[in-house]
């Protein structure tokens, strides 16, 4: 399959509305669990307000939260598929500011330094790619990611030694989320990396923070930590909006990988509880969205 690259630009742009406007069923299903459990009456409140606004933005087709991110694309190429690399990052460009003026997004991106805003949603490095690849035959799959400030906000790494051990880990997770409270939109989802290098490890946290709710780590001592962490931040009080009860996260999600032997890398990456996704797969026989 040679992938079409008008058709791939298309689906970026697609995907970044698709992804401001619809929230994934996985999150809609966490929102009743955390209904569900819920023992105090101003999360409860709270919740359910949460979840009206979810369906007015979809019932009026509108945005579901003002900030449109910071837009991230991860990219998935199976076998047997022809494709120019540099034109298919300029196409996922392309898509990303013809969504941004065709459908008059507010653009949440400027220069770090003069603060200059394109209006395009877009500007040095960004939108961010990430391009990978898998045995999938003549498969592209694209998922978009409108990452916003107020949970970006809630990023942090600590270079931990091997002799503090992994409590040490997990205490820097719990630390995190008191000292954000309510300031990361919760409830959220606790994206953990552990491992790799310092760049790696940030990678894996947001990796983490932005999998689908119910997803375990592929690694068991990794998915153990996760359910450890999901009850441990929960019992916190924050709540959601950071005023009080039980609903202060979704789940706590870890991604890891392997680390050098002086080093144990542990970073924290915050998803809020608009927690927006899209994607959409592409194949010989067409385009289906998720």
């Amino acid at each position: 399959m040679d992938l079409d690259l008008h058709e791939f630009e298309e689906v970026c742009r697609d995907l970044y509305v698709r992804a401001l406007k619809i929230l994934p069923p996985d999150i809609k299903a966490g929102f009743a669990d955390l209904q569900r459990a819920e023992t105090s009456t101003t999360g409860r409140a709270i919740l359910d307000t949460m979840v009206e606004n979810v369906a007015v933005a979809e019932r009026t087709k509108n945005i579901l939260c003002q900030d449109t991110g910071i837009p991230i694309y991860n990219i998935r190429i199976g076998r047997d598929v022809g494709f120019d690399g540099v034109a298919l990052k300029a196409a996922i460009r392309r898509g990303c500011e013809r969504a941004t003026k065709e459908f008059s997004l507010r653009s949440s991106v400027v220069h770090p330094i003069t603060r200059t805003n394109e209006q395009t949603s877009c500007g040095i490095r960004v939108p961010i790619i990430h391009v990978d690849f898998d045995d999938s035959p003549e498969t592209v799959a694209v998922e978009m990611i409108p990452k916003g400030s107020g949970s970006e906000n809630g990023s942090f790494l600590q270079m931990l030694l091997p002799s503090d051990g992994i409590g040490a880990a997990k205490r820097f997770v719990i630390d995190r989320v008191i000292e954000l409270g309510g300031r990361v939109c919760p409830p959220t989802i606790v994206g953990v990396g552990l491992g790799g290098t310092s760049d790696l490890c940030m990678h894996l946290a947001k990796v983490a923070a932005t999998r689908p709710l119910r997803s375990v780590c592929a690694d068991p001592e990794g998915a153990r930590i996760e359910a450890e962490l999901s009850r441990a931040v929960n019992e916190l009080g924050i709540g959601p909006q950071g005023l009080g009860g039980r609903s202060t996260s979704f789940a706590v999600h870890v991604e890891l990988a392997a680390t050098h032997i002086t080093q144990n890398p542990v970073a924290v990456n915050i998803q809020c509880h608009s927690a927006r996704r899209a994607r959409a797969t592409i194949t010989p026989g067409g385009i289906a969205f998720d």
